[in-house]
């Protein structure tokens, strides 16, 4: 039996079995044996739950982490459950209000994102995964504060009121007159700009001898542009939270398996590049463990759903991370409502 196998081709008996087999493991994270199976309402004998167990196990949906314990799914299976026939429970009132009050709680986009996706994780009891779309701040203001003879704080303020800072190397002899000259200037010349629309038209009035400054003040604003420029092309597009959620009292068994994980999500580019491959299409993706390289250790599922800005094209995705023992039934829908959230936030 592959992955591409439909659930039709297993008989009654042994599709109610393994479903049950699936819910409880998913519930308890240990594995559910033949006599716990009987006093579940089971029309079936031990021995006849047994036989259909090695059956299962046989073609690789269930297996036993040990000889006398009971069965758990494989990752095989888990994706059979979840493909074939998992039955996803809508998001509460209360969980949808939780999600939507930390969207729209203000602020810069990025900060609402981050808060959404604090708050999914707290819900899931996962890690919350949000790409964060590619966005070109535009300048409302930029002024540089003095902090030594050859520093200065170079601060940025955009349209949508975030507020950066980034420390600054000072050309020689740059004065207090100087730092105020070249914050009036930017901010008058670039304001409504993006950071690359404005290093355009810096690099422009200088070079055509169109800015009105000295040499000094002209060659702080050239550092001061260049170093918000090399930043954002740096910018983080990823933002994790709660990965202290993964660290439960299930994980005190498989301490190794979590800190494969959170090696994992310290690798934000390659986290990125599998939340990048669930940008095509609106279906939400499941990857479960080994199907992808990344959690190859870990055994870990992610799951994504990407979100839409208001022009209909993607641009960003939001899921969660966490060990394969998720309750996939309850996270999808919620994954699925949070991306809806965020569409309504970006667009």
């Amino acid at each position: 039996m592959t992955a591409a196998t439909p659930v039709s081709e297993l008989s009654d008996r042994a599709r109610d079995i393994f479903r049950r087999v699936v819910d409880s493991y998913l519930e308890s994270g240990a594995p559910v044996g033949s006599r716990t199976l009987a006093q579940a309402g089971l029309n079936l004998s031990p021995a006849s739950i047994r036989s259909v167990l090695a059956q299962l196990e046989t073609v690789g949906l269930l297996a036993a982490p040990h000889t006398s314990a009971g069965r758990m799914p494989t990752e095989l299976g888990l994706r059979l459950f979840v493909d074939g026939m998992m039955q996803v429970s809508e998001p509460s009132r209360e969980e949808r209000a939780a999600i939507e009050a930390r969207a729209a709680a203000g602020g810069p986009v990025e900060e609402a994102l981050a808060a959404t996706t604090a708050a999914l994780s707290g819900l899931s009891a996962c890690a919350g995964l949000v790409m964060v779309p590619k966005h070109e701040q535009v300048l409302r203001s930029i002024g540089f504060v003095p902090l030594s003879p050859t520093q200065a704080l170079a601060v940025l303020v955009s349209e949508d009121g975030a507020v950066e800072n980034r420390v600054i190397d000072l050309p020689p002899g740059v004065g207090p007159s100087a730092l105020i000259e070249a914050g009036n200037y930017m901010s008058a010349k670039l304001a409504g700009l993006t950071l690359a629309q404005a290093r355009a038209r810096i690099e422009h009035e200088l070079a055509a001898g169109q800015a009105a400054l000295d040499a000094t003040a002209q060659a702080l604003i050239q550092r001061g542009i260049a170093v918000w420029s090399e930043d954002g092309g740096r910018r983080a597009v990823l933002i994790v939270r709660g990965q202290g959620r993964l660290l439960d009292d299930a994980a005190a068994a498989d301490l190794e398996r979590v800190r494969d994980l959170l090696d994992d999500l310290e690798g934000k580019q390659e986290i990125a590049a599998l939340l990048d491959s669930a940008r095509a299409g609106d279906a939400t993706r499941i990857f479960i463990g080994a199907e992808t390289k990344l959690f190859a250790l870990s055994g870990s599922s992610v799951i994504a759903k990407p979100f839409r800005g208001q022009d209909g094209r993607v641009v960003g995705v939001v899921g969660v991370i966490g060990p394969t023992r998720l309750n996939y039934a309850r996270v999808v829908p919620m994954v699925d409502f949070t991306a809806a959230t965020l569409a309504r936030l970006i667009g």
